[in-house]
């Protein structure tokens, strides 16, 4: 990953490059990754956003056809 830095402006970079690891889901891994995680629980908290991620997008879909 690769952040360039414009006019010595370190903030900036530094702002971009936390916004480029939060999109690819760094800090949430890292997060999971500090305790040990029992399989099962594993399975249940993948299960549980998969099942967010499908509402959420049968949510949008029904706005968005809604709204044609």
């Amino acid at each position: 990953m690769q952040v360039s830095v414009r006019d010595n402006n370190v903030d900036q970079a530094l702002r971009a490059l936390k916004k480029k690891l939060q999109r690819e889901g760094v800090f949430r891994e890292m997060k999971l990754k500090q305790h040990f995680e029992k399989p099962s629980v594993k399975k249940a908290r993948e299960k549980a956003e998969a099942i967010r991620r499908a509402r959420k997008l049968a949510r949008k879909k029904a706005q968005r056809e809604g709204l044609l």
